[in-house]
């Protein structure tokens, strides 16, 4: 969805048919006001380009000084942004602004941790398609901040041949063949990744190592990585996946893996704490 179509619906969700009746009642609209967006805990900012679009969706008028762009690692403590403006705008827009920048600022912190775990290694992080359903592009978006990589954004990006496909097709082999005949009959340029489980699957899988792009090792353990890449012998780039973390990513990089992809960046990632305290001018 369309990034202004889904802050249009996520407003109304909010506002419903007659707005924020509390901020009504207190007769919000007749005041001014300035909201500080304060960081509670150190982490890496995300979302505010897009704070800014929910207010000034709401009123034009809206008046923004962002002091840290998207990106940035900052302290606790730090003023992210203030925005001046009709006290009933600012407190309309205040929990859709902090539900984005919460979310999406935790996905980018925890993508730096990950990130910085492989410092000095030549092995990259990849998120996955475990996001929220239509807040994708912004997870993604947010990865990207934190210093990862995006993965396939959809089903139709990528040839990804998993553990249910190589079941339901009756061997890994099958599965690779009937991927490379579509692939030719459709005239798609999609590269093909081939998930595998063990030895026996990463002989089949080698067999098409000159058509196929990468090899994606499933809850491997670091020593049977490092085996799995010897026995590759460089014939692959090499994905793993599975249970990794900030604390044992580094194990998997050093074992050989060139990618790292983790569900944890955008489905587990915990949000970042931030205010946005609002006072009258």
């Amino acid at each position: 969805m369309e990034l202004h179509a889904l802050l249009q619906a996520a407003l109304q969700e909010d506002l419903g048919h007659h707005g924020d009746i509390t901020s009504h009642a207190i007769e919000a609209h007749n005041k001014r006001a300035v909201g500080r967006c304060i960081l509670k805990k150190n982490g890496v900012i995300a979302g505010v380009q897009i704070a800014q679009k929910v207010y000034l969706m709401l009123d034009s008028h809206v008046n923004i000084s962002i002091h840290y762009e998207d990106g940035v690692l900052c302290e606790r403590g730090s003023i992210v942004f203030e925005v001046y403006g009709n006290a009933y705008t600012l407190l309309t827009g205040e929990r859709l602004v902090l539900n984005l920048l919460q979310r999406l600022s935790g996905i980018a912190t925890l993508t730096r941790q990950y990130v910085e775990a492989l410092q000095g290694t030549s092995c990259e992080v990849l998120d996955t398609r475990k996001t929220t359903p239509l807040w994708r592009a912004l997870e993604k978006w947010a990865v990207t901040l934190g210093g990862g990589k995006n993965h396939r954004f959809g089903l139709y990006d990528q040839f990804l041949i998993k553990d249910n496909h190589i079941d339901l097709m009756g061997g890994v082999g099958k599965a690779i063949e009937s991927v490379l005949r579509y692939r030719e009959a459709q005239g798609i340029r999609a590269p093909i990744v081939v998930e595998v489980r063990n030895l026996p699957e990463i002989q089949q899988a080698l067999s098409y190592a000159g058509e196929i792009d990468r090899l994606l090792l499933d809850n491997f353990t670091p020593e049977q990585v490092a085996r799995a890449v010897a026995y590759i012998g460089g014939r692959l780039p090499v994905e793993v996946s599975g249970g990794i973390t900030p604390e044992n990513a580094r194990q998997y990089a050093e074992a050989g893996a060139r990618y790292i992809s983790a569900g944890a960046l955008t489905h587990s990632a915990p949000a970042l704490d931030i205010s946005l305290k609002i006072q009258p001018l």
